[in-house]
């Protein structure tokens, strides 16, 4: 392989996984509190790539407009989940809140495929996002695969200030320890993961923003393949530990554009080299490469 033709394949690969990345932020920051895996979580990076095309479409906002309106829109619809499925599940058995996830994706989905139909729809790209850069290697490149990563950086730094700089931050790490005792301190628990849930999904709706731009078509199952890709790497980097989101993200993205490149023959089976390392994952270190073991809440 030659020089330029694996720098292509590297930004690739840096992109994708910082998509799986910021995904993957929103189950582990979910999972460290409410030790629940939120398999909505999918489709709210779907529902952020469908409100900036309906923004645009129906609103005429300006294309920067749009992305504000659909970030807004997806947090304020990981809080209505939250406090619609999980609230009133808060006291009840580990697997009531983890089957009423389930429901809500398959709810979420068929509901999305009502509203907006099956029809995959275009999304708009501004053009300076996808006018080849080539270089004098011979690399060409989009700005947008240059771009991914810087945004996805930003957002991940932000979001680790909020976590260990603030007190929503510092309450949403107390709520993760023991949650009645931090009850019993005066923290409005359910405040603080409703705004868990907001977080999270706003970053989903930044990373299926993102994710449309990147591969400019939208449809209701899209963000089924990505959100079990980033749970995967949650689990990979160690669930509950946003570092190890990170890192989990990022190695499932190269692991994944790198085996293809090396082995064109196997991109028939890229999207099953994710379960794969799921699996050996699961049986050589379950508690991920960066995670603590963490004990059940009762």
């Amino acid at each position: 392989m030659s020089l330029p033709i694996f720098v292509q394949h590297f930004f690739n690969a840096l992109t994708l996984g910082s998509l799986y990345a910021l995904i993957a932020i929103g189950y582990t920051m979910v999972y460290g509190i409410l030790r629940l895996i939120n398999f909505a979580h999918g489709d709210i990076f779907m529902l952020g790539a469908y409100y900036v095309f309906w923004a645009i479409a129906l609103l005429k906002l300006p294309w920067v407009a749009a992305i504000f309106v659909a970030i807004v829109g997806a947090s304020f619809c990981g809080i209505l989940v939250d406090q619609v499925a999980y609230k009133p599940l808060r006291d009840a058995p580990r697997i009531s809140a983890l089957i009423s996830s389930i429901g809500v994706s398959f709810f979420i989905q068929n509901l999305a495929i009502v509203v907006f139909t099956g029809i995959p729809r275009a999304v708009y790209r501004p053009d300076w996002l996808v006018k080849v850069i080539k270089l004098e290697s011979g690399v060409r490149i989009l700005p947008l695969t240059i771009i991914v990563p810087i945004i996805s950086f930003v957002l991940m730094l932000v979001l680790l200030y909020i976590v260990y700089r603030t007190k929503p931050g510092l309450a949403m790490r107390a709520i993760s320890k023991d949650i009645e005792t931090t009850r019993l301190m005066g923290v409005s628990v359910n405040k603080i993961i409703a705004f868990t849930f907001g977080l999270g999904s706003a970053l989903a709706a930044a990373s299926g923003i993102m994710w449309a731009l990147r591969y400019p078509q939208i449809q209701p199952l899209m963000g089924m393949i990505p959100g079990f890709k980033a749970f995967i790497a949650a689990v990979l980097g160690g669930i509950g530990s946003i570092p190890g989101a990170v890192v989990g993200g990022l190695l499932l993205g190269f692991i994944e554009i790198m085996t293809v490149a090396f082995f064109p023959e196997l991109s028939g089976y890229k999207d099953a080299f994710a379960f794969v390392l799921l699996i050996i994952i699961l049986l050589i270190k379950p508690t991920g490469l960066m995670g603590e073991k963490l004990e059940e809440k009762v």
